[in-house]
């Protein structure tokens, strides 16, 4: 058993808490088809970054906030198989929700619809791409989202899946538990994890322990 001792909690949304990599992949899968590229290596460089900046990287003469319009208006109407991770539930409904926050790269809209698909409670502090001017590997997401907790990044956990979000975790000074739903150990590990699970399921908060200025969160070694 590891224990992880902090005083809030920043979870990543897609592949950590909602498992909607099937409705991303459809989605980039078709802007690369309809942009000529190739889609398995879209949607790879795509996962865990802001739509617009995969879009700018590889259409850098395009329109790109009607790129990104569409995408987003794609990817809300499409929710099929989106689901809560094994663990999610459980974690987000044992922490008080002002220990806890939302940090995605989704536009808000669009984060409000994959968090009601997969019937997980609303977060009292969502933190989205709409909500700042440099995503996800920049640290300015999880700042803001301990800044949201009243709380020093330093004093968070951070859970992701993304490298690009993992690095942006640790960027922001906090500590990072990354899961292995998306990518390989080695890829966590060369982000800068500093523990990797399997998923949420791995974990438990500690309620002996638990008050307002500290959380233990147990980590479940094989």
């Amino acid at each position: 058993m590891t224990n992880i001792r902090c005083r809030g909690v920043l979870f990543d949304l897609d592949g950590v808490l909602v498992d909607s990599t099937p409705a991303v992949a459809r989605v980039w899968a078709w802007w690369a088809r309809e942009h000529g590229f190739d889609p398995n290596e879209v949607v790879k460089k795509a996962h865990g970054r802001p739509s617009i900046a995969t879009i700018r990287e590889l259409l850098p003469d395009a329109d790109h906030a009607a790129e990104d319009r569409e995408m987003e208006r794609r990817e809300i109407a499409d929710v099929d198989g989106v689901i809560p991770l094994p663990g999610a539930m459980e974690l987000v409904r044992a922490l008080l929700p002002q220990r806890w926050a939302i940090v995605t790269s989704c536009t808000r809209a669009l984060a409000h619809v994959r968090i009601a698909a997969a019937g997980l409670p609303m977060p009292k502090y969502l933190v989205t791409s709409t909500d700042v001017r440099h995503g996800k590997p920049d640290p300015e997401p999880y700042l803001k989202g301990a800044q949201s907790l009243s709380i020093r990044a330093a004093d968070c956990i951070v859970i992701e899946d993304a490298p690009a979000g993992i690095q942006a975790g640790k960027a922001a000074g906090a500590r990072v538990l990354a899961l292995r739903t998306t990518a390989s150990d080695a890829e966590l590990q060369h982000a800068g994890a500093d523990w990797i699970a399997d998923n949420c399921a791995e974990l438990f908060l500690d309620s002996s322990v638990a008050s307002e200025n500290c959380l233990l969160i147990g980590l479940r070694t094989k």
